[in-house]
């Protein structure tokens, strides 16, 4: 048998497995509630007020500003430090990358409150 088919087959199984897993337990955790009489609107609580796509959007632009503002800054540091560029380009855009995505969710709370 071809090996190499093993390993997306297996990371299919493992994803399927842990979405199998997370549906199946939030039902029965959710009938069990309904069961003892629970008010629905808990099963709301925690979900922003905002849109969706608002949200994917302003992290997906704020992703990306952060990656070309790493590899902005990692070129600059590439020419004035004279460092090697396989390590310092990986990891300036990626510290980057972060600091968008950490705005990001700052800013997304922050939509949730108006």
């Amino acid at each position: 048998m071809n090996e190499g088919i093993l390993v997306p087959i297996s990371m299919f199984l493992v994803i399927f497995g842990i979405i199998y897993l997370y549906l199946s337990t939030r039902n029965k955790e959710r009938l069990a509630l309904i069961e003892k009489g629970a008010d629905a609107s808990i099963f709301l609580r925690g979900h922003s007020k905002s849109p969706i796509w608002k949200v994917i959007l302003l992290n997906l632009a704020l992703l990306l500003m952060g990656i070309g503002l790493g590899m902005l800054i990692a070129s600059i540091l590439e020419k004035s430090l004279a460092v090697v560029p396989d390590a310092i380009y990986p990891g300036v855009t990626f510290t980057t990358a972060g600091i968008s995505l950490f705005i990001g969710y700052i800013m997304t709370k922050n939509l949730d409150k108006e």
